[in-house]
């Protein structure tokens, strides 16, 4: 009878243990995760939004907007989308939903614009037709100028503050001379109402020689971008060149730096700007050295994972990980390297409407992943 038992046992451990169809397991600190491979066959997947309906909107770089379905399901290309400049870094970049898609239909997206010059960071705005699978209404509410040549740092990041107006971040383009000039758009935060006009409160408006989107400057090519769930405060990261990634909280006016000061230095082995400080010049909150070329950022507010309630989760392409930060107000304190094991470049991270976290892959057979606790909390 023992034996029996024991056996019966042991058939049951087995079979509660064996991961879904499609899942990987992997270790981290609190959790033991299965990672479920909700779509792939995506080319070079960028930015994720999901849809009140369960599915999820994808931009990938080559310049297709693509419908998911929950089950995985993927639709043809979104008619009507934008031309962009696929070349480089350049595509398809980021998309997100307007605060009222639910009634609207709106769905913004940033992107490499072709164009005199060569190509610059664009946003336009348009509405979905789901079942039709097209945007309609489809209007350019910014345009980085000028535009310029070459394939690099584009930014981009689209995310609505509580008030309703539209943060972009945006790249110097490589040019990174020009990224302290106040005339132009080149490594900024930019604020935007949603139909491209400037709200009350930009530090610049009215004053010559500034471009009143600007909300700050001095960036270099912040690739994640977040709203901090108590503060309601916008949080970015940004590329640094070989070393000295950061991690900055945009305040109004403020000059973050680049290339002036930085935490790395140039792919030469060179020296960047005169160090890493200088009076009138803001500091990182966090910064990598080496570089993990990160992308995509989520805070986790959700009910999943509970022990990591508050902290930041970010993508990183260099060293093919997730990076989980735990922080203290303003201050990082503790972080840890996750899903190294898995190999693969993360280009976005979201928390999905059901609590669980999901990642972009950045290859040419890209996946949505979805997170979860292998064991239920």
């Amino acid at each position: 009878m023992r034996s029996y038992v024991a056996a019966l046992v042991t058939s049951l451990i087995l079979v509660i243990a064996r991961p879904v169809p499609g899942a990987e397991l992997h270790q981290s600190e609190h959790y033991r995760l299965r990672v479920v491979t909700v779509a792939a066959g995506l080319r070079s997947p960028w930015g994720l939004a999901f849809l009140p309906n369960g599915g999820m909107l994808v931009s990938e770089r080559d310049g297709a907007l693509r419908l998911t379905s929950q089950d995985g399901r993927v639709a043809p290309p979104i008619k009507g989308a934008p031309k962009v400049r696929a070349s480089g870094q350049g595509g398809m970049l980021d998309i997100t939903l307007d605060p009222q898609f639910s009634q609207n239909k709106l769905v913004y997206v940033s992107y490499a614009e072709p164009g005199e010059g060569g190509a610059g960071t664009a946003v336009a705005r348009a509405r979905l037709d789901i079942a039709g699978n097209r945007l309609t209404d489809l209007k350019v509410i910014f345009r980085q100028i000028p535009k310029s040549g070459g394939g690099r740092h584009f930014g981009s990041r689209l995310v609505f503050s509580r008030d309703g107006n539209l943060f972009i971040t945006i790249g110097e383009r490589g040019e990174r001379e020009r990224a302290q000039d106040f005339t132009i758009n080149r490594g900024q935060v930019v604020r935007i109402r949603p139909d491209g006009t400037i709200p009350p409160g930009n530090p610049f408006t009215g004053r010559a020689g500034y471009r009143p989107e600007v909300w700050s400057y001095g960036h270099r090519n912040p690739q994640g971008a977040a709203l901090h769930p108590k503060t309601d405060r916008l949080w970015i990261h940004e590329h640094g060149a070989r070393g000295g990634d950061e991690i900055n909280i945009p305040r109004p006016g403020r000059n973050y730096g680049w290339p002036v000061i930085a935490y790395g230095r140039h792919y030469s082995g060179g020296k960047i700007g005169v160090g890493t400080h200088r009076e009138g010049m803001e500091q990182p909150i966090y910064y990598w050295d080496p570089s993990i070329a990160p992308s995509g950022m989520a805070f986790y507010t959700g009910d999943r994972f509970p022990k990591w309630r508050g902290n930041l989760f970010i993508g990183a392409l260099k060293f093919r990980l997730l990076v989980r930060l735990v922080l203290d107000g303003e201050s990082v304190v503790k972080e840890e390297r996750i899903l190294d094991d898995l190999e693969e470049r993360i280009r976005d991270v979201r928390q999905g409407p059901d609590g669980y976290l999901y990642l972009l892959t950045d290859s040419s057979n890209g996946r949505i992943l979805r997170i979860e606790p292998a064991v239920p909390p």
